[in-house]
């Protein structure tokens, strides 16, 4: 009987779960803040994206085998498809973001959009060749793949602290507007 009543409780957390992810973002229930927040979540993806992209390059400098870069490969896919989600999320949201914050989720997308296309061009690449990582086609697939993880993160790091330094003038002319 107990075992039937952990797997009722797992269903059930279950079920609020895919309630609590199939619940549509209202136009009241999201704020600048909220997009703000996810923008920090995304600039966190795509620092570790961009960590990921460094390590590989690095390996076109060794004597690695493929293993490796499949390895690195899986979880800059990773990377790429948690950054995707959080797009969608900001996407969801745009209508209700500041201006500042709707033109920073229309350049995230296409640079997105690239480094999934070169990301997945990468393991067609490394599953057709895995005898020739060594060579300049593979090498020039990996340090791209780096270039555009490098522009992302840079690209979102910048929106974000931009909204930062934004929020802090704000409550500091509030501040000044209160002491006057």
């Amino acid at each position: 009987m107990k075992r039937y009543d952990n797997i009722a409780g797992f269903l059930t957390m279950a079920l609020i779960g895919f309630g609590c992810l199939t619940t549509p973002i209202t136009a009241n229930a999201v704020t600048s803040a909220d997009i703000s927040s996810l923008l920090a979540d995304a600039k966190a993806e795509a620092v570790q994206l961009k960590s990921d992209s460094a390590d590989m390059e690095s390996f076109v400098r060794s004597k690695l085998s493929w293993g490796s870069y499949a390895d690195k490969l899986e979880m800059i896919k990773g990377h790429v498809n948690n950054s995707g989600k959080l797009l969608t999320k900001l996407q969801e949201a745009e209508a209700d973001g500041a201006p500042w914050q709707q033109t920073a989720i229309k350049q995230i997308e296409p640079l997105l959009k690239e480094l999934a296309t070169n990301t997945e061009a990468t393991i067609n690449h490394l599953n057709d060749n895995k005898s020739k990582i060594h060579f300049p086609e593979f090498k020039d697939y990996v340090k791209t793949n780096y270039e555009l993880a490098t522009d992302l993160e840079a690209l979102i790091r910048d929106f974000v602290n931009y909204g930062e330094a934004k929020g802090k003038m704000e409550r500091l002319g509030a501040k000044h507007e209160i002491t006057r």
